[in-house]
């Protein structure tokens, strides 16, 4: 919001008290993670969100369990929607690209689970997220002294 758009506020004077005034939602793209089993499931999970306030699309991927949200929305509203509708377990996506992560076989971020692609978000879990971001010199000498290593040195 621009200082002409906060004057602009300030000066109209047909909305009453400026305190008052909501802040205006973002356009935001919401990935929630579903357990969809049939179309019925799909079709209920696609009705709970499409009826909210600001939603513009609304993607389903029933072979990933994953329904994106885009619109003028909070993600919080979105996961609670869809939570109390479909009486369904819903979660936030915790997943990113296989691609954006730089070590995506750190402790924690490898999930046998997650999609084709797909790697388990490291900046969840601190442990993981130190080691995931590591550069290449470090990864070198952590490494070195690894048993997992074959050619690792061993001190006897």
């Amino acid at each position: 919001m621009g200082l002409l758009d906060r004057i602009s506020d300030l000066c109209d004077c047909s909305r009453g008290d400026s305190k008052m005034l909501k802040k205006r939602k973002q356009l935001q793209s919401v990935e929630i993670k579903v357990k969809m089993d049939c179309e019925g499931c799909q079709r209920t999970v696609r009705k709970s969100v499409e009826g909210m306030k600001g939603v513009t699309q609304v993607e389903v991927e029933p072979k990933q369990n994953k329904v994106t949200v885009i619109g003028y929305v909070d993600p919080a509203n979105v996961l609670t929607r869809v939570r109390h509708r479909t009486g369904k377990r819903a979660d936030f996506w915790p997943y990113i690209p296989y691609d954006v992560v730089a070590h995506p076989y750190a402790p924690g971020t490898y999930d046998k689970k997650a999609p084709a692609g797909y790697v388990r978000d490291a900046a969840e879990n601190p442990e993981a997220s130190s080691l995931a971001r590591a550069s290449s010199t470090e990864v070198k000498y952590t490494t070195a002294f690894s048993d997992d290593n074959p050619n690792a040195c061993v001190v006897m």
